[in-house]
């Protein structure tokens, strides 16, 4: 009977959970599908995190590797300017070895050849002047009052036993000392570069050297930064700190804590993804560092914060995961309430829920894809435009877009066969790989035949496209378009209206071997260009009458003697349709885009020019060329050298590139300043250079891969240089009108505007 009892008890013990558990799934029949919905759900938001994070991090390594590569150029050009001024006295030196008391007079020279020289002179062999005693080194010191050359060589100041001397003597070459602390001149840290001195029998007397102070480096890698928070250190090949970010900024606690990390063969590093940098990631500290080329060997490390990186995606997961909650908490109740009613209802009121949410969801995504207006940069007043897209249901199948890319506007409008989600998510596809294309594609032909490609393939529903691509060139007005079976726009000029003569071809996604034809027109200052879909023309008023074209250009007519903006003119043009249709239900999408071409030509301020034949010698006529631009637009020193090696760049590419092998041609460098005044009657200034030649057709903006492995007589126009081109000026254009090229370099004189009120001309 005990055992009976307890066996019993035992049974109704373990049955109590399930029975409870049953008692829920009764009560809410559908608290499985929710239980199952949220473990979706969390995967789902875990998997996103986790692919958003890895697609974050790819992206901060190649802005660290490109940082990385830009503040090593511009540290080696400052190193690069000093080692030249050292050689450039070299001879001067030399020259004076007979009398011992004229190198001080060197050493002023050293110290006068270059701004940021905190000193200079010569260091001698011991006894080389015996009447010197055994240590001779008259050296120029930088002061307030300009400079004084004083002799450093004692007892005190063994410069024999100094790294700067004897390893240059052991490497007989040129050598930049680690930094070390000036107690004679600056009292600062400093670096010293050196080069054996020898006389007229090639025999070593000593070195020639050049002190900089390092504590203006700190300001050069710091001056851009990828996060608020992230810095830039430079340390010595053994890992000492040679400049870092300003106290004021930066903790100097965080940077020792980076250089420690650096300096600890025992952290955990990788490569990255191209082999050219190291990544330490630990601490929340994340460093990329890599070791300059050639001499000095430095490292240069960029170090960023990897709550600051990710911080916006956590909270983005965290509000996506609160919302998720709030979800399932509302599905909970839809549950609970529908349970009381019959089940097909409740399927049914969930299914439209859901669909009705998706397709409100998918109008808002689809509608935020299009732009509205081109963003009203300062700088851009040439020109106007607008778009609008009223879908006839909550989406629809047409599309617009456009988009400046190297001074040129790449805009299209389409029409997708059919109507609602299928033709929406054509459209998508269409709009983005249109985005994609125009990255590096400039000829309207070869954009269309990329889209037709891309509509062509696993098209088995059979669904085209007609679309209309066009490329402005902004400078010029010069519009290049190609059309597949759209619409011709509206060209508007003078208040007349006409039909763009434009080839109608095919529709895309019929056939993947389609030609199509690219045509020209040039666009007048003023005139506005008006694509529309079939969804304006073929609108129904309650008789069934359609709009039609000639309603249309009446009203484009009446518009246009208003001297209306893009927006307003297509607000016009909407509100004329819809007081045509009346209360008749809209049958198709209406879609509109207005472009007016409104360029400022500007006074001409000032121009020089350079005719080169296609030989790098020809390279120093160009330096002395851009120097003196330079001067007399009153560049800083910095700025004038961004310019220059901007333009050399650009010019050794041509030379190398624009003419077959052992062929004579030409290259002319053109440099204008141009003065305008914005609608908002601000005052601007632009330096425009025009790089000309007749050589072979090449696009360098069409490129997109940059391999900055290469060195710089390797780099091909359009990989590395043309990235760094971009990096240095404001803008780029490339233009080829019947046989020649024309590359334009734009840089913004608004913060330098030069003083000159008459035209000059000085051709060289």
């Amino acid at each position: 009977m005990d055992t009976a009892a307890t066996k019993s008890a035992q049974k109704s013990f373990f049955m109590k959970p399930w029975k409870y558990i049953g008692s829920i799934r009764r009560k809410f029949p559908n608290m499985g599908v929710i239980l199952v919905a949220a473990i979706l759900f969390e995967l789902i938001s875990a998997l996103q995190f986790g692919y958003t994070r890895a697609m974050l991090e790819d992206e901060l390594e190649m802005h660290a590797e490109s940082e990385l590569t830009m503040k090593s150029i511009q540290i080696r050009g400052r190193l690069t300017a000093v080692t030249n001024t050292l050689l450039d006295h070299f001879n001067d030196a030399r020259r004076n070895l007979a009398e011992p008391d004229s190198q001080y007079i060197v050493a002023l020279r050293l110290l006068d050849a270059h701004p940021t020289i905190t000193g200079g002179g010569m260091a001698f062999k011991p006894y080389y002047y015996a009447e010197k005693g055994r240590l001779f080194e008259p050296w120029a010191l930088r002061n307030d009052g300009g400079g004084t050359v004083i002799q450093m060589g004692s007892d005190s100041h063994d410069y024999t036993q100094m790294e700067f001397y004897w390893k240059t003597l052991e490497t007989g070459s040129t050598y930049w000392s680690d930094p070390y602390y000036d107690e004679m001149g600056t009292h600062e840290m400093i670096s010293t570069v050196a080069e054996p001195l020898t006389d007229s029998k090639g025999d070593t007397v000593g070195v020639i050297g050049l002190d900089i102070t390092l504590k203006n480096l700190g300001d050069t890698i710091n001056n851009r930064h990828l996060y608020p928070s992230s810095f830039d250190i430079l340390l010595t090949e053994s890992g000492n700190l040679i400049a870092g970010p300003s106290e004021a900024f930066t903790d100097p606690g965080e940077v020792e804590k980076a250089i420690a990390l650096i300096n600890d063969s025992s952290v955990t590093r990788h490569q990255g993804m191209r082999g050219r940098t190291t990544i330490i990631k630990q601490d929340n500290l994340y460093i990329t560092y890599s070791y300059m080329r050639g001499n000095p060997h430095w490292q240069l490390a960029v170090v960023c914060y990897e709550d600051e990186v990710y911080g916006k995606l956590t909270q983005v997961r965290w509000n996506i995961m609160g919302l998720l909650l709030l979800g399932l908490l509302l599905m909970g109740y839809i549950v609970y309430r529908s349970a009381r009613s019959s089940r097909r209802l409740q399927e049914a009121d969930m299914k439209n829920e859901r669909i009705n949410s998706e397709l409100n969801i998918a109008k808002q995504i689809q509608q935020e894809m299009l732009p509205k207006r081109y963003p009203p940069y300062p700088d851009r007043h040439d020109i106007d435009i607008y778009g609008m897209l009223e879908p006839a249901k909550e989406v629809g199948g047409d599309l617009y877009d456009f988009f400046i890319r190297d001074e040129k506007l790449f805009f299209c409008i389409g029409d997708v066969s059919g109507k609602g989600v299928p033709s929406a998510l054509v459209m998508s596809v269409m709009h983005a790989h249109f985005r994609s294309v125009i990255t590096h594609e400039s000829n309207p032909e070869r954009i269309m035949k990329n889209l037709n490609t891309t509509a062509t393939e696993g098209n088995d529903t059979n669904m085209f496209v007609t679309i209309f691509v066009g490329v402005i060139d902004l400078p010029t007005g010069r519009m290049r378009y190609c059309n597949g079976g759209h619409d011709r726009p509206m060209v508007i000029e003078d208040g007349l209206v006409r039909e763009l003569p434009a080839q109608a071809n095919m529709a895309i996604g019929i056939m993947d071997d389609m030609e199509f034809h690219v045509q020209e027109e040039m666009l007048k200052p003023g005139a506005m260009l008006f694509l529309y879909t079939d969804g304006l023309t073929e609108a129904r008023n309650s008789t069934g009458d359609f709009y039609g074209v000639k309603r249309m250009q009446k009203a484009l007519e009446e518009l246009a003697t208003k001297g209306l903006s893009a927006e307003k003119m297509l607000s016009g043009m909407a509100q004329h349709v819809r007081d045509f249709v009346g209360e008749s239900e809209q049958s198709d999408d209406l879609t509109m885009m207005a472009i007016r071409y409104t360029p400022h030509n500007g006074i001409n301020l000032l121009h020089e020019s350079i005719t080169m034949k296609n030989d790098v010698s020809e390279v120093d006529r160009l330096g002395d060329f851009v120097k003196t631009l330079s001067k007399r637009l009153q560049m800083t020193p910095s700025k004038a050298a961004n310019l220059r090696l901007a333009i050399e760049e650009a010019v050794v590419n041509v030379m190398n590139y624009a003419y077959p092998q052992e062929t004579d041609g030409e290259v002319t460098v053109e440099a204008d300043v141009v003065a305008a005044t914005t609608d908002e009657g601000r005052e601007t200034q632009q330096l425009n250079i025009r790089i000309t030649d007749q050589g072979v057709a090449f696009d360098p903006t069409e490129r997109k891969e940059i391999d900055t492995s290469l060195s710089a007589e390797e780099r091909p126009i359009g990989g590395l240089g043309i990235y760094l081109i971009r990096e240095l000026v404001d803008s780029i254009n490339y233009e080829r009108q019947e046989d020649t090229n024309t590359l334009t370099l734009r840089v913004n004189l608004n913060n330098n505007p030069i003083k000159i009120n008459v035209y000059e001309d000085n051709n060289s």
